[in-house]
């Protein structure tokens, strides 16, 4: 009796344990069917975006003009101090006029000697020769004086501002300017921009500044000249720009960011979670979404435009993208779209 209760007992235990192993298999399977990836996926959009480029610059005088005199002489008083406004033809710097008031003498001789010898070769009492010679000699000690006069006060050439002082009065003028005066008002800089963008750019070209010194505030600029040569070396070309800067708060010196917009053009855009950047490279890529499965699309980046993405190339208009959960999946992985 008790062995057959035995083998009834084993029999009960070996369905028992069937039972409980089919049920174990059903929850794995369960299981790996739960743990497939959960996705967000949005729709990419195609979108007239602005074509912009940033570009370095610094800012230069529009004109600078070094004032000297051609020869070597004291310096009786500067009249202007660095940071004055000043004005074309204004006295700037008074030299040394000794010699000008002996010359002016002999000028004076010279004059009454010419008229002398004029009025005798008119009655035949001097030649023609002597004639010439005291014309000549008066000719050349009248320009050695205005040369003087020009050289013993410095005037501006240009409305401007000073921006150096080299000398101070009683010094001797030597080989740096006595003072440096440069225009401002407007300035100018020189971008570099590549050669792909050459037949975009025309003196219509809308452009933007922003100076360091002034954070975010944006200053408009236009494009004064578009240089008609590409550098072999580097494939750009210049671009000089100017800004009015009438109330000249812009300063030759200055570091400016300048944004050049080449117009608009059709490009896909996606939202900026759809973007991820591939760790160890400049690389960037979008998983796309198609029957139940992501792929690994590999992208190049435009603008960004607030929570946007411009997608220069690597995604088709309409492609269902990967915005959520990008960080549990591979390329073909079988994904479930949650909302």
């Amino acid at each position: 009796m008790k062995k057959h209760l035995t083998i009834i007992t084993m029999a009960a235990f070996a369905i028992l344990t069937a039972c409980s192993g089919s049920d174990n298999s059903n929850a794995t399977a369960t299981v790996v069917q739960d743990e497939k990836p959960k996705v967000k996926i949005a729709t990419s959009t195609v979108e007239e975006v602005e074509q912009l480029a940033e570009f370095t610059t610094t800012v230069e005088a529009e004109v600078k003009n070094n004032i000297s005199p051609s020869a070597a002489l004291r310096i009786e008083k500067i009249l202007v101090e660095v940071g004055d406004n000043v004005s074309k033809g204004q006295k700037l710097v008074q030299l040394d006029a000794s010699g000008l008031e002996q010359l002016a003498l002999q000028i004076e001789n010279q004059k009454i000697e010419f008229n002398r010898v004029n009025e005798l070769y008119k009655v035949g009492g001097a030649s023609k020769a002597e004639l010439d010679n005291a014309k000549t000699a008066l000719d050349v000690n009248l320009k050695a004086y205005n040369n003087k006069l020009e050289n013993t006060v410095m005037r501006s050439p240009i409305n401007g501002v000073v921006t150096a002082r080299n000398y101070d009065n009683g010094d001797m003028s030597g080989a740096a300017p006595i003072l440096v005066v440069e225009q401002i008002a407007p300035v100018k800089m020189n971008i570099n921009i590549s050669e792909p963008y050459y037949a975009k750019v025309s003196k219509k070209t809308e452009v933007s500044v922003k100076f360091d010194a002034y954070g975010e505030e944006e200053f408009a600029a236009n494009v004064n000249i578009i240089y008609p040569t590409i550098d072999a070396a580097t494939h750009t070309f210049p671009v000089e720009l100017n800004i009015t800067n009438k109330d000249r708060r812009v300063r030759p010196g200055m570091y400016g960011r300048a944004t050049v917009n080449f117009g608009t053009q059709s490009h896909v855009v996606v939202p900026d979670q759809a973007v991820v950047k591939q760790l160890g490279s400049g690389d960037y890529f979008v998983y796309v979404y198609n029957n139940g499965k992501v792929y690994y699309k590999k992208v190049v980046l435009g603008r960004r435009m607030n929570d946007k993405y411009e997608i220069v190339e690597g995604i088709e208009p309409g492609a269902q993208v990967v915005i959520a959960g990008q960080n549990k999946l591979a390329n073909e992985v079988e994904v479930e779209v949650i909302k």
